[in-house]
């Protein structure tokens, strides 16, 4: 694998993670995600 893709890759993988931090700071889609959680049980 070329350094230069492989360096595209890490970059998009940071930018999906900093996007999926990012909606924890939304109280709103915290108590979503914890009630569809909770609902499989």
């Amino acid at each position: 694998m070329k350094p230069l893709h492989k360096s595209l890759i890490y970059a998009g993988v940071l930018v999906v993670l900093g996007l999926v931090f990012a909606l924890y700071t939304r109280p709103d889609f915290v108590m979503t995600l914890a009630n569809q959680v909770w609902g499989c049980f």
